[in-house]
Formats: C-alpha cells, structure tokens, sequence
C-alpha cells in the first residue's frame, strides 16, 4: 500500500522565499490553487437505484410492501460507521491510492446488484456498497480544505457537488437510455443500468489513481515554487492554528467540539432532503400521470436548474464571506416547495412539477455551504479530517430518515415524507442560527482576549488548531 507521510510543519525553507504580495500581484499564487480539481460523483450510486426501481426492479425481484425502503437503509449503515476510520487512514495512505481503491471496489458492488436474483442478494449488495463508498465523499470535502484557503472554498466545493446534483439528472437520461438494453443476453433494462454504471465507475476508479493529487506537501503535480506558494497562502489564511500531532489533547479538543455536534444535527436535517430528492423523484413524477422513460427526461431539467443555482450562490457566499444567511434562504425556498406538496390535491401537475424545482434548489443551495461553513470553522489536518468525516458520516443519518418516510400506501401524497422533510429543514435552520450565534459569540471573546491564556502551555500551543486565540470563525 502507497503511504505517505504528512509533514507537521510546513516548508520553513520555502516560506522564507515566498514574498506573498509579490506572488499574488503575479497571479502565480493562484496557479498552484488552481491545479487540484477533483470532479468524481460521489452520490452516483445512491441514485442508481431509484432510476432501476421505474424500470422494473421491484417487481422482477417479487419485492413487497417497504422492502424497497429496506434496501435503501441498509446502505448507510456501513457509510456512516466507516466515514470517519476512513478519513483517518486518508490522512496516512496517499489519496490517490485510497479514493482510486475503494472506486473500484464499490464499482464492482454496484455491478452485483445488476446480477442478483432475489431481494437478499440485493441487500448484501447495499451493504457493501455502503462500506466501500463511505470515504469518498467526507474524503473529497476534506481533501479540498487543504488546498482553498477559506473563502476560496466554497466555489470549489459547489463545483465538486455540482457533479452529484447533475448526476441526479442525467443518471435518469443515461437510465432512459440503458434501459432500451431489456433483453440484451437476457438481462432486463435495469439490471443494465447497475451493470454499466458499475462498470464506469471501476474505469473511473483506475483512472483516479493518476487523476487524484495527494496533499499539497507531496503533490506530484506541484513544482517546488507552487508548493512553496500553496504553503505559505494557507499559513497566510490559517496562520498558528494548526493541529498536526493527534495526542491525547487534540482528541480532548476534536471529540469535546461543541461545533462538531451541531454539524452533524445541522447535516442530518438538509441532507434528508437531498436524499428525498435522489431517491423519489422519477417516482413521484411517474405519480403525476407520466411514464416510467417520460418521468426519466423531465428529472433533468431539475436537477440542472439546481447546478446553476448552487454555483450562483457559491460565489455570493465566497464574495460576502458570510454563510449563515445564505443556509437560511436555502431552507425558505425549499420550505415553499414542501408547503406546495402538502397541498397538492388542488394542484394541478404543471404546479406540483414546479414544487420539485423549489425544493431541489432550495435545497443545494444549503447542503453545500453547511460543508463549506463548518470547515471554515476547524483548522488542522487532523480536526479537519474528524470534523468533515462525523458532519458527514453521522448526518448522513438523515438518508435513512429519508429512505423510510416516502410510504408506498401514502402515493402519491407522500404526506409523512413531505411533512417530515419539512420539519427537518427547519431543524436544520435552528442548528445554523446556533452555529452563528455560538461562534459569533466566541469571536468577541478573542477580541477581547479572553481566550490568550491557551498560549500559556508552550507544549500545547502549536497544536491547538481552531482553539488558538489568533483563529477567527466564519460566520
């Protein structure tokens, strides 16, 4: 196994050579930040499922009454347990190795659940999916904090989901496509659609082993002077706060985070509906009176507005440098698509197709910036890593709240699963108004210096990351 050492420290050599504002007047300083994009769905999977179950899944798996509930579950149960022992061995095996392997290895899973026979096959398919897949999401969020300073990031976080948003839709345009193969060598329509996803995502996978960069301290992609640039930008940003060492202390100060907590809550309540949206849509729209192919084409459409408007707003949350309010306006525009559906039974389908656009964009434009905030919030390698791998991990708890409220008896009302996401949005909106007001609270504490007497431990003050009085939190 391909494993690399992180260095504690950066590049004092370097450093000494770097004249920041002589670099940033060049634009050379943005050459190195610029290099690492990492453009990998890593919600493709999640997705598959639900275009196989219009084209038949069910019914040629004698699947019943909440079974297909059932099969959504249990994938995250291995996703949410592995997110955070993975993030700790990407921060000791080289990315490229790592993210490349477990690819291939879900890839392969994925092809499985196009040969199965039965609903227990299925099932066993899931959970390993969920296993292999689980590090590749936290993984990326944490990987890219490493090379943005802080309000550079969110640009190129919404540009690494907009691969998830737009695979949301045109996953269900490959699907109408893969699905004309019913009865290639025997195999129905959806099982092609496991099987050449799958198999994509094996090519992919290899291929990543040369696509990924490592971090920026052993990137082969980075000369000398563009890492001695990449360096010393992110010493600029983060300045002392770093958290290199994993002692006893810095998981006193990771595990014992108050932020860490609301992350997670704030998580679990928006990307429930990220994952409502994934796992119903072509369903719902069938519902609405049109075909399984037709119900296929008009998800696209959605899910591209969504794109525009998260990068739309990636940039006004970077330019501001404020995220609070931006997560607020997110869960309002959602929130009027969820009322809408609530109230359906007025509504006329062209209404109720609008609806799915207010809450798939509603709901990216949220889902992004809780990602970016609360990494704008930790500093350090290792608080980096635990905070993105628990935010995501164990908020991801919302993807079974969400693969069990859409009743098939409540079609094509959904009223549990409209209610509940609603609910859940506003949850999710609470634990933002805490996060601003709680770090917001702690900012004036520093100003006032009431936190310096965490530099009085000359063992501990280089390793206190986001406790340093110096670190400031993004509101």
């Amino acid at each position: 196994m391909d494993v690399t050492a992180i260095p504690e420290k950066p590049q004092a050599q370097h450093l000494e050579k770097v004249d920041l504002d002589d670099e940033r007047s060049s634009g050379s300083d943005t050459a190195a930040s610029r290099r690492p994009h990492i453009h990998i769905d890593p919600a493709a999977e999640k997705k598959i499922i639900r275009n196989a179950r219009i084209q038949g899944l069910t019914e040629e798996l004698k699947m019943t009454g909440n079974d297909y509930n059932v099969a959504l579950l249990v994938f995250f149960v291995p996703y949410i347990l592995f997110e955070i022992p993975s993030n700790l061995i990407l921060k000791r095996v080289a990315p490229s190795t790592w993210l490349s392997l477990i690819m291939v290895l879900w890839g392969i899973c994925t092809m499985g659940q196009g040969l199965v026979n039965n609903f227990g096959g299925l099932v066993a398919m899931r959970i390993l999916v969920g296993l292999f897949e689980a590090g590749l999401f936290p993984g990326c969020v944490y990987m890219l904090g490493m090379y943005y300073k802080r309000y550079e990031l969110q640009w190129r976080l919404s540009l690494f989901f907009s691969a998830s948003i737009l695979a949301g839709g045109f996953g269900g345009l490959l699907a109408y496509a893969l699905a004309k193969m019913d009865g290639v060598g025997g195999y129905s329509g959806w099982r092609w659609i496991f099987i050449i996803e799958g198999l994509a995502t094996v090519v992919i996978g290899v291929l990543s082993k040369w696509w990924v960069p490592d971090w920026p301290e052993t990137a082969s992609f980075l000369n000398e002077e563009e890492r001695a640039i990449l360096t010393a930008r992110l010493a600029d940003d983060q300045g002392e706060c770093r958290m290199d060492r994993l002692d006893k202390n810095a998981l006193k100060r990771s595990f014992g985070d108050w932020k860490m907590y609301v992350a997670v809550i704030m998580y679990f309540g928006i990307v429930n509906n990220g994952y409502s949206t994934s796992f119903f849509i072509p369903t719902i729209i069938k519902e609405m009176g049109y075909t399984s192919s037709r119900a296929q084409v008009l998800s696209i459409p959605i899910f591209v507005v969504a794109t525009v408007v998260a990068l739309v707003v990636a940039v006004c949350t970077d330019k501001l440098q404020h995220r609070y309010g931006f997560c607020l306006l997110g869960v309002a525009v959602a929130s009027v698509g969820y009322v809408l559906l609530l109230c359906q039974d007025r509504l006329s389908p062209g209404v109720k197709y609008f609806a799915l656009f207010v809450i798939v964009s509603g709901g990216y434009i949220t889902q992004p910036v809780t990602l970016t905030w609360i990494s704008n919030c930790m500093s350090g390698h290792y608080k980096r890593s635990v905070a993105a791998a628990m935010q995501v991990g164990f908020g991801n708890c919302g993807g079974i709240v969400a693969s069990n409220i859409y009743i098939s008896s409540e079609a094509p009302r959904y009223r549990t699963g409209y209610g509940t996401s609603l609910g859940l949005l506003w949850l999710c909106a609470a634990m933002c108004t805490l996060l601003f007001f709680g770090v917001r609270r702690e900012n004036a504490k520093r100003d006032r210096g009431e936190r310096d007497y965490r530099l009085e431990d000359e063992k501990d003050r280089d390793n206190l990351g986001d406790d340093h009085p110096h670190f400031r939190f993004a509101t």
